[in-house]
């Protein structure tokens, strides 16, 4: 008997909406007018659905006033903030492409992203923490210094006109964020409402940067249909509608908050919460419970982080009701924890990438609670997926493979990079994610590591996710983070590294003894360390390369020694 090969396709008698961005945002405010959109209490912003519309089209009128015009990639370098969601739907509502581009940047990437994607405007905080946005956008064009306000001519950025800060005393060569809603009249705003009926859903408008590990940063470019359909689907499977409300502390620039965030909750009348301009464990916990959130979203070290803080049993969460979680894969235990001791009793767990929208698959609220721990759900409506193995072909239930996925989600492609495009779009629209998985008889898929993080030593293959999770059941393990090290004698060996619970003790002799016996012996780390954090990216997500090469630079040393 043919046993049955790991291939799903969603489907939903829900039709994909097909319409763009600030057209949904206009339905949206018809719909909901005096509905609750967009709390920033940082901000002192409570705006209802018919204010965010009237100011994003007002900032639209803006962006067409300085001579944009669609297709014009527009840059966007800030923290989460009001601001960042007007300009997402004014730069739609004008048919211009956002660029996302990483609070974390620093010069040299800022450069890069900019003139890779051709950016003509870039509105940008004037500074974040500890870095100078305006310094460091100064740095790469001087000529800032000597130009009028939306004419700069810069050798190092020749596509970029304008420079537009969130500050209302803006420096030479800038202009002002609100100066935009001044620039609109009769003719732009005129302008902005004859785009509506030219614009596609199948137009390009989103750009994000991914962060390889190696070699630059790849474009990712996304359609209005894409990440429009997208976030309505997570937010369906969660059953949002109009008296929810979603606190999103995962960075705006990533499709996590602009797309599963702000466009699921656009697309069902919800309300966006913004807790903070950057992730603080105990500001979510705060707005939580004074805006009465009934949705969360974070990354699995958001949810340790506000599960662990030290005043997290003084905050009433009891509102809570549903949210997601994404990025990486979540441990067993931490989900436990998050739906007994938050009370997100309907929790969801959501799968994906940035090159398809970013989610393919999800979990359901009422999922049977192991298939909610152990899996990442199943299919994704209107959304394809297969697991092949080496040889490319789709293998059987059960079998682990790399996991690929085709749709109306899947980008358009990396923006002017033919080459890395064909890489990972085959000739039959499948994108394939790097991702190992496995598809049980039901649908459910569970991600069971990288190809790239695959251990091999002596022959034998170590997938660093299967020892994560039986470590994170030591009692006094928070968090740990397995990867692989090149070994002269065995290839690869295993490292991991260790987070501990407050007031809790270990150490690599109890670590061991730990594993002994109920792991195979080649999986127990030979490397063990104990850290205070991991390296990662300003989305939450663990950089296993940079631990990598900081195991080897120590164990070069040692061995020289």
């Amino acid at each position: 008997m043919t046993r049955e090969l790991s291939y799903v396709a969603g489907t939903s008698d829900t039709p994909l909406l097909y319409q763009t961005v600030g057209t949904a945002l206009e339905t949206a405010a018809a719909k909901y007018g005096d509905r609750p959109a967009l709390i920033v209490p940082h901000q002192k912003i409570r705006w209802t659905y018919a204010e965010l519309n009237q100011k994003a089209t007002e900032v639209a009128a803006g962006l067409v006033a300085l001579g944009l015009e669609p297709g014009d990639r527009v840059g966007l370098w800030a923290p989460n903030c009001a601001e960042w969601i007007v300009t997402q739907f004014a730069t739609a509502k004008a048919g211009l492409i956002l660029v996302n581009i990483n609070p974390a940047y620093r010069i040299s990437e800022l450069e890069y992203a900019l003139n890779k994607v051709g950016c003509k405007a870039l509105v940008l905080a004037d500074s974040f923490k500890s870095s100078d946005y305006v310094g460091m956008l100064r740095e790469i064009a001087p000529e800032l210094d000597s130009c009028k306000a939306g004419k700069l001519t810069a050798t190092r950025l020749p596509d970029l006109k304008t420079a537009i800060v969130l500050n209302s005393n803006p420096p030479d060569g800038f202009m002002s964020f609100s100066e935009l809603s001044q620039n609109d009249d009769v003719s732009t705003a005129a302008e902005v409402a004859r785009l509506a009926d030219t614009l596609q859903p199948d137009d390009p408008i989103n750009i994000q940067f991914t962060s390889g590990t190696t070699g630059f940063p790849k474009g990712a470019t996304l359609s209005h249909h894409s990440i429009l359909n997208n976030g309505y689907f997570v937010a369906a499977r969660q059953s949002f509608s109009a008296t929810d409300k979603l606190c999103i502390p995962v960075p705006l620039y990533h499709c996590f908050g602009m797309v599963m965030g702000v466009l699921g909750c656009i697309t069902h009348g919800a309300a966006i919460v913004l807790p903070g301009e950057a992730f603080e464990p105990e500001t979510v916990l705060a707005t939580v419970e004074a805006e009465k959130c009934t949705a969360l979203y974070g990354v699995p070290t958001m949810f340790i982080a506000e599960l662990e803080h030290a005043s997290f049993s003084n905050y009433d969460l009891s509102s809570l009701r549903t949210g997601a979680m994404a990025g990486s894969p979540c441990p067993i235990e931490v989900m436990k924890r998050v739906i007994s001791d938050m009370h997100m009793s309907e929790v969801t767990i959501a799968y994906g990438m940035t090159e398809t929208a970013p989610v393919s698959f999800q979990s359901k609220k009422d999922d049977p609670l192991e298939k909610r721990v152990a899996t990442v759900g199943q299919i994704h409506p209107f959304v394809e997926v297969k697991i092949v193995g080496e040889d490319g072909k789709t293998v059987a239930r059960t079998e682990q493979g790399e996991l690929c996925t085709r749709g109306y989600s899947v980008m358009q492609g990396y923006w002017a990079d033919d080459d890395r495009t064909a890489e990972s779009i085959d000739k039959a629209g499948w994108m394939h994610t790097g991702d190992l998985a496995t598809m049980d008889d039901d649908g459910y898929v569970n991600i069971t590591g990288r190809l790239k993080d695959m251990i091999i030593r002596g022959g034998e293959n170590i997938y660093p996710r299967e020892i994560e999770e039986f470590l994170y059941t030591h009692p006094a393990v928070q968090d740990v983070q397995v990867f692989g090290i090149p070994d002269d004698r065995m290839g690869e060996e295993v490292c991991a590294w260790v987070l501990l619970r407050t007031d809790e003790q270990a150490d690599e002799g109890q670590i061991r003894a730990f594993c002994k016996g109920q792991i195979a012996h080649y999986k127990v780390p030979r490397y063990i360390r104990f850290v205070a954090e991991y390296p990662m990216t300003v989305t939450g997500k663990i950089q296993k390369f940079v631990m990598r090469d900081m195991m080897k630079d120590e164990l070069a040393g040692t061995s020289t020694q």
